[in-house]
């Protein structure tokens, strides 16, 4: 007879929840656990030293305020003469923690947002199964009607993420393996060049040291818009065509607009371009233009990409019913967390998509990207310049000197604290 204890023996006790330690059969070291059951969610503040270099690498993108002659940055130079300087910095991770002792981190993540997990989502989830991950985002989904956007999305996003860390611990793999198993040994990552200056002459000097370290797919950043007239425009194509020139036939090149640009300046730019051969224009409108996206794609041979600032499927839903875009950049962080991504990743799929995701942060789209089909989620976005001060308090952190990031074996996402480097740690109240 099949009775539930031969069940649970098979199969562990997800599906019964976890109050009886058993073995996770064929994961590689059984954990056994009195409860899973949520008993602290902490905002932790973690302070040290970071050395960085003033005035270099500090290059700005175009935004859609940037419309005001007033409000609109003046032309940026890298500085010749800066030093590198040591200071302090902090950043912020959450930890969920269970009664039988699991404990699931994630970060660094953004302060804006901790109101939300703090007064919101911490009351919500104490006392309730961490294992239970998809009733427990549909309940916090369900628990605000704001949910659907903005920090409280945010928030989510933070707790679903950890969630998914304390999972693969308490089965003692990492994520992608709870996602279905990974689907290469390791990930092809584009380099995004945020920061860098695109100064004339000097970006494709830089985008071809990238390049011959490994860096073969390479996103820049325009930094000019309507705002700049006809100069801003020829700026813009002449970056283009600078890192093609530059970088040869064989490199792929993504530019990213940042929702600074409309209709005309767009058409123009990708008219003129469009001989380049652009992997993807990313975000030339905000989301809410989405009429404006499908004008730009019946115009223009150049894959368009947006979805940084989609909070949901749903959202990308409408894109993708409407043609208005060939890659979907949900970014986990920020989209409701691993959960909606995968979700996302499915709906996709269904129209012929891909999934490139946003890389505010770098674990959660890694482990997504990991599980899910090179011909849906080819690859993995890399902030060159920003990751290394984003992992700077772990342990091991996945960085990358050459666009390819082997798959991490540590249970969770393998996020660890690195005590030497913190010289202060705080716990988060409001």
């Amino acid at each position: 007879m099949f009775t539930r204890r031969n069940f649970v023996s098979a199969f562990g006790a997800v599906a019964f929840g976890s109050a009886v330690p058993i073995p996770v059969g064929p994961f590689t070291q059984p954990i056994f656990t009195q409860d899973t059951i949520i008993d602290a969610v902490d905002l932790i503040k973690v302070t040290g030293p970071y050395t960085s270099i003033p005035g270099v690498n500090r290059q700005y993108q175009v935004q859609p305020i940037h419309l005001y002659p007033d409000l609109r940055p003046k032309p940026y130079a890298d500085r010749t003469d800066s030093k590198a300087t040591t200071s302090n910095i902090s950043q912020y991770y959450l930890q969920i923690k269970t009664k039988g002792g699991l404990t699931g981190i994630y970060g660094a993540l953004d302060v804006e947002y901790s109101e939300e997990i703090l007064r919101q989502l911490k009351p919500f989830l104490m006392g309730k199964d961490a294992l239970n991950i998809e009733s427990l985002w549909d309940g916090m989904y369900r628990n605000n009607r704001h949910s659907r956007a903005g920090h409280y999305m945010m928030a989510m996003s933070a707790v679903d993420n950890t969630l998914w860390d304390l999972r693969g611990k308490y089965f003692n793999v990492p994520v992608y393996t709870l996602l279905g198993g990974p689907t290469r040994k390791e990930v092809q990552v584009y380099g995004s060049c945020l920061s860098y200056t695109i100064e004339e002459e000097k970006a494709g000097p830089r985008a071809k040291t990238l390049y011959d370290q490994g860096f073969r797919h390479q996103k820049w950043f325009m930094a000019y818009g309507p705002g700049d007239g006809q100069k801003g425009l020829n700026r813009s194509i002449g970056l283009m065509e600078e890192l093609r020139d530059t970088l040869g036939a064989e490199a792929q090149i993504m530019i990213d607009t940042f929702m600074g640009w409309d209709f005309p300046f767009a058409n123009t730019w990708c008219r003129e371009v469009a001989k380049y051969n652009p992997y993807f224009l990313e975000e030339p409108f905000p989301v809410d233009r989405l009429e404006s996206f499908i004008q730009l794609r019946q115009n223009t041979t150049i894959p368009l990409a947006t979805g940084e600032h989609f909070y949901s499927r749903w959202e990308a839903l409408n894109f993708l019913k409407a043609g208005a875009i060939h890659i979907v950049q949900s970014d986990p962080e920020w989209c409701g967390g691993v959960s909606e991504l995968v979700k996302t990743c499915h709906l996709a799929s269904a129209f012929g998509a891909k999934v490139i995701p946003h890389g505010h942060n770098v674990h959660a789209a890694l482990h997504v990207v990991a599980s899910q089909s090179p011909e849906v989620c080819p690859m993995a976005e890399y902030l060159i310049n920003h990751m290394p001060y984003k992992l700077n308090f772990q342990k091991n952190p996945l960085t990358t000197q050459n666009g390819i990031i082997a798959l991490p074996t540590q249970a969770g996402f393998g996020i660890e604290l690195d005590e030497a480097k913190v010289s202060k740690r705080e716990l988060i109240n409001l």
